[in-house]
């Protein structure tokens, strides 16, 4: 592949967008190559995916404006799909995944953060959701996910202004989970996936499935959704190591993802 970069260490994947030249800008290519990144990975020995951009000044700076700029109504709505279809496939991912936020993050890169679990970013990362000065809306998910992230009011002026924000402001609304110097964010984003992997596989996975669809439905529909995967836990080799390993007051715990 051109422009995605994908690696292994151990448990932790790191899926790296390699256009700095572009700033990241995503286009068909670009999100062609996610998705096959995606398809390649082997899930069965993945335990936590980070997402970053190549370079110091660019998580992903957008889309790419000059392949848009021609498209007609149906070309548009088939590329918003495309992006979409690949974004949501990437939240879906059974394996809990964190952005780590090099710098800009806006229109199709802050809608990439967003469809994350947990987002890190550098001290001079920007975000924004500039589209409508473009004369567009966001269209790979970005009116959906951002109110979600950060409430209805504060998406609606980021959205309607087309104003970027900093990073101090992006952790004070919630739309990322930390904010380190640039030279730390890949290294806090490691340590936080080796602390995610060093879990129980089934139950991080089962936890991200019981989220992702309580969210979807009522309180009632959610709680059954809870009790299902929590059941479902006691079935599995590692519940019993873990629970085994503090009864017996061991830090080592040998979990085999089954």
């Amino acid at each position: 592949m051109e422009y995605v970069v994908y690696e292994q260490n151990g448990f932790i994947g790191t899926l790296t967008i390699n256009r700095p030249k572009a700033l990241n800008a995503l286009n068909k290519q670009v999100l062609t190559e996610i998705n096959e990144a995606l398809d390649e990975i082997c899930m069965c020995s993945l335990r936590c995916l980070i997402i970053t951009g190549a370079g110091d000044k660019s998580f992903v700076a957008g889309a790419d404006i000059g392949e848009m700029s021609v498209l007609n109504r149906e070309e548009g709505t088939a590329w918003g799909k495309f992006g979409n279809d690949i974004f949501r496939r990437l939240e879906t991912l059974p394996v809990p995944t964190i952005a780590a936020i090099n710098g800009f993050a806006l229109g199709g890169g802050c809608e990439l953060a967003m469809s994350c679990d947990i987002r890190i970013c550098s001290e001079n990362a920007v975000f924004g959701q500039p589209e409508v000065g473009l004369g567009i809306t966001p269209g790979f998910g970005g009116t959906q996910r951002l109110a979600r992230i950060v409430g209805i009011g504060k998406a609606k002026e980021m959205i309607y202004t087309a104003s970027n924000i900093k990073a101090d402001e992006a952790y004070r609304i919630g739309l990322v989970n930390k904010v380190v110097p640039q030279e730390e964010l890949m290294a806090t984003a490691q340590k936080m996936a080796a602390k995610i992997a060093s879990n129980a596989p089934v139950a991080v996975r089962l936890a991200k499935k019981a989220i992702n669809e309580g969210l979807q439905v009522d309180m009632d529909k959610a709680i059954v959704i809870e009790e299902c995967d929590f059941g479902d836990c006691f079935a599995t080799e590692d519940q019993k190591e873990g629970m085994k390993a503090f009864l017996e007051k061991r830090k080592e715990k040998n979990f085999q993802n089954k």
